[in-house]
């Protein structure tokens, strides 16, 4: 029999791409952890002629699913992006097409409002100052936070002054 040598490293990275789309570095570590390198490069080589992986593709669906149903801003989509190893080009790329579809303000706002709702016990003041710095975390731009606060809440904003955004 004239088996393929590659096909165990091949169904595995269907199996994965089957589950989720993967970064191409984030397939490649995957496979590696199973088969030898050359195999791999191989098999991604394959996938790529397929387009079965992409990591524009990838970029634009993950920023896109980040955006409208996590709660997470442009920074740290950056963030993860780039730690799923996709080349920063191609990541600002993706962010912009999600950016495009998806209001990255209705983001926020309705982020905001769980939050909200969420934290009654504490201060009205106190609120918007911890919901400012958690929406920072999540990566939305200091700017950005600062106007939609004032636009939701503008009976608290005075709870604003002093938090000045960082350089975007």
């Amino acid at each position: 029999m004239n088996e393929d040598p590659d096909r165990p490293a091949y169904l595995d990275a269907l199996r994965r791409l089957a589950r989720r789309d993967h970064s191409e570095q984030e397939l490649r570590r995957a496979l590696l952890r199973k088969h030898e390198e050359d195999v791999v490069d191989r098999v991604v080589a394959r996938l790529r002629r397929e387009r079965a992986v992409d990591d524009r593709r990838f970029a634009e669906a993950y920023s896109r699913s980040r955006l409208t149903h996590h709660g997470l801003g442009r920074q740290r989509i950056r963030q993860d992006l780039r730690r799923r190893g996709i080349a920063r080009t191609t990541a600002e790329a993706g962010l912009k097409e999600a950016l495009a579809e998806a209001s990255e303000d209705a983001a926020l706002d309705a982020l905001a409002r769980r939050y909200w709702a969420a934290h009654t016990r504490d201060e009205p003041r106190q609120r918007v100052r911890k919901l400012w710095a958690y929406l920072l975390r999540r990566g939305y731009p200091a700017g950005l936070v600062q106007d939609r606060l004032r636009a939701l809440w503008p009976k608290w904003e005075d709870a604003l002054e002093g938090l000045e955004p960082a350089d975007e």
